[in-house]
């Protein structure tokens, strides 16, 4: 008989520094979006990585930030907030030699949790001067009862084998939460949406308004084929031109790439229609953050 383990890993740090890029490689498929623009990921995201005798819940959390002026920011940092109750390990990520002021409220939040906390230290791939790495883990380690301290290129993938095996005695003896088969927890209608957003972001860089967000309306599984009809919000009429582009070429790119995903994703053919629709003020809406998913209702 095959003694498991099964726990959840909660992955929290400021933005940007690569927490989703680290829970796709592990999971070895993309659950979580990516991209350079800061506070990419909105929601918590479960990925789930199964292997013979253990499984690993990776709870993906939005980064974690000082200054709460729309309800969507509070929102974002509630649900990373909410995340570390309740997990059996809290990695707390870093990027590399670059400690913030976002680093330090970060970690002001672990004080007085009994849960052990890892300190990774991503983006190691990018350091010149190799030797100087010991002396910086030993210097951080001195901010905190780090449990462990494990270096990793989330992007390249290093080390993360070690970071997997590091991870296993901590988590608690039973059996696996999900099917062995599961790599997420959230549904084909909200990666679609995200998936969308991403090739936004990739499309518009720093031209895409901070307050845009995606919500699926329809999804209907025909015999050879998926429709989705999806809806890009923004907040005004500008937002709106940016997006759609000259003549349309915006959206069709982003379309395109998007379905192609999708169809990846899913295996099947995909028919996905675009609309970009103005509703003014839900960035800092309680309602309607409630109703496209932002705000999750306590369990």
């Amino acid at each position: 008989m095959i003694h498991t383990r099964c726990g959840t890993v909660a992955f929290i740090g400021r933005a940007n520094v690569g927490k989703s890029t680290l829970m796709n490689h592990l999971i070895g498929q993309k659950i979580s979006i990516t991209s350079r623009r800061p506070q990419t990921t909105r929601h918590r995201i479960h990925g789930i990585l199964t292997r013979e005798d253990y499984q690993i819940i990776i709870a993906d959390t939005p980064g974690i930030h000082e200054g709460e002026q729309l309800a969507l920011n509070r929102a974002m940092n509630q649900a990373a907030f909410q995340t570390l109750a309740g997990v059996d390990v809290i990695c707390f990520m870093v990027d590399a030699f670059k400690w913030t002021r976002g680093d330090e409220y970060v970690l002001s939040l672990l004080e007085g949790l009994s849960t052990p906390v890892f300190l990774v230290i991503n983006k190691i791939d990018t350091l010149q001067d190799k030797k100087a790495l010991l002396p910086h883990m030993a210097k951080l380690s001195e901010k905190y009862n780090f449990a462990e301290v494990v270096p990793v290129s989330a992007l390249g993938g290093h080390n993360l084998g070690a970071l997997e095996e590091a991870l296993v005695p901590y988590l608690p003896e039973g059996p696996f939460l999900y099917h062995e088969d599961d790599i997420t927890d959230r549904n084909m209608r909200f990666i679609a949406a995200e998936m969308i957003r991403e090739k936004i972001f990739r499309q518009l860089g720093d031209e895409l308004p901070y307050q845009m967000t995606v919500e699926v309306d329809v999804w209907e599984d025909a015999p050879n084929v998926t429709h989705i009809h999806a809806s890009i919000l923004v907040e005004r009429t500008g937002q709106k031109r940016i997006l759609i582009g000259t003549g349309g070429d915006r959206i069709k790119k982003i379309g395109t790439d998007a379905r192609k995903e999708i169809e990846e994703l899913i295996g099947r053919k995909v028919m996905l229609k675009l609309w970009v629709k103005v509703r003014s003020g839900w960035s800092d809406d309680e309602r309607a953050l409630r109703s496209l998913g932002y705000v999750e209702e306590p369990k």
